[in-house]
């Protein structure tokens, strides 16, 4: 499977009429996409350049790397890049995102920031996001700040997603400081925030997962009974709430210096189609989630990439 049939794929599944739907749940108007379908949205790696990372043949803070790397989104009927970001904490990947809002901007095309959570124990996380929240108002999102045109809204609100690793956060306090922003952004979760937190966010995304049995051995868990329990959650306890779908092309973190030994097989781009049309069990074209998030456009560290994807001269399962 060439990357001109993923494209297409991409642009098919989603956006066009996909796979049959079943146990179709209403979801609140206020929460739909407008245009009947989702917007489709990837997630962008900031760090390659930066030596703590490997080299993928470019830099994150080339703006013609960005540039064509809009462009070729663009073409495969994505929106918006979700750029993971630290703050202050990682000032390379500050400066990254950056550049890419600038690029965004000149291109009329769409970010949003995924911040990571500490994963510190020094008691300060909920202090380290009001300051992360803050230069991301001032910088990014608020109206003075100078790109802001290209950050990503829904009914007006900037989009932020928050991606949890220790759950030091006081989200009630967050939560609280952020209210007083000129548009209250939107908080979305990974999976499902602890319950003292709920009411602080306004949704919820699914992530790469398998299923209970966690990772196979031979990366045949796809992530099928994650993906349904995900969907089936929204839809039944969540309904109120913002749904963000996934799709991803498998996984193999053995490039990561961080790696466990993680993999989950593309099956020559089954797995990618599959995650990609999944939604549609549960949501209607008359009832679309708002948005679709596809992970990652470009993490070759954990092998979900789909920026060079290519499943030519392999055997497609049945």
């Amino acid at each position: 499977m060439s990357r001109a049939i993923i494209a297409a794929l991409l642009v098919c599944v989603v956006i066009m009429d996909g796979c049959a739907s079943k146990d179709v749940h209403p979801a609140p108007a206020s929460y739909q996409s407008p245009e009947g379908k989702p917007k489709v949205l990837a997630i962008w790696m900031p760090w390659f350049g930066d030596r703590r990372h490997m080299d993928v043949g470019y830099s994150s803070q080339d703006t013609e790397v960005m540039r064509r790397q809009i462009t070729e989104a663009r073409n495969r009927g994505i929106s918006g890049f979700v750029v993971d970001w630290y703050g202050d904490r990682r000032p390379f990947h500050d400066r990254s995102f950056a550049l890419l809002q600038q690029v965004a901007s000149e291109m009329h095309f769409q970010v949003a920031l995924m911040y990571d959570e500490t994963e510190d124990e020094n008691g300060e996380a909920t202090e380290e996001a009001l300051a992360a929240f803050d230069k991301a108002y001032k910088s990014y999102i608020g109206s003075q700040a100078r790109y802001h045109d290209a950050y990503l809204t829904y009914n007006g609100r900037p989009v932020v997603f928050i991606f949890p690793k220790r759950g030091r956060t006081d989200w009630n306090h967050v939560r609280e400081t952020l209210n007083g922003w000129s548009a209250a952004p939107l908080l979305l979760y990974k999976d499902e925030a602890p319950p003292q937190f709920a009411r602080d966010f306004d949704g919820y995304y699914a992530w790469v997962h398998p299923g209970h049995g966690g990772w196979a051995p031979d990366g045949s868990d796809w992530g099928e009974q994650y993906l349904d329990n995900f969907y089936k959650n929204m839809t039944t306890k969540h309904a109120d709430k913002i749904t963000v779908g996934a799709a991803w092309p498998g996984f193999d973190d053995s490039h990561a210096s961080w790696g466990l030994n993680r993999h989950m097989d593309a099956r020559c781009g089954k797995t990618f189609e599959q995650t990609l049309g999944f939604y549609r069990r549960y949501y209607s074209d008359s009832n679309p989630p708002p948005f679709l998030l596809i992970e990652t456009w470009n993490d070759y560290e954990e092998g979900t990439a789909v920026e060079r994807a290519s499943f030519q001269n392999c055997k497609r399962p049945s």
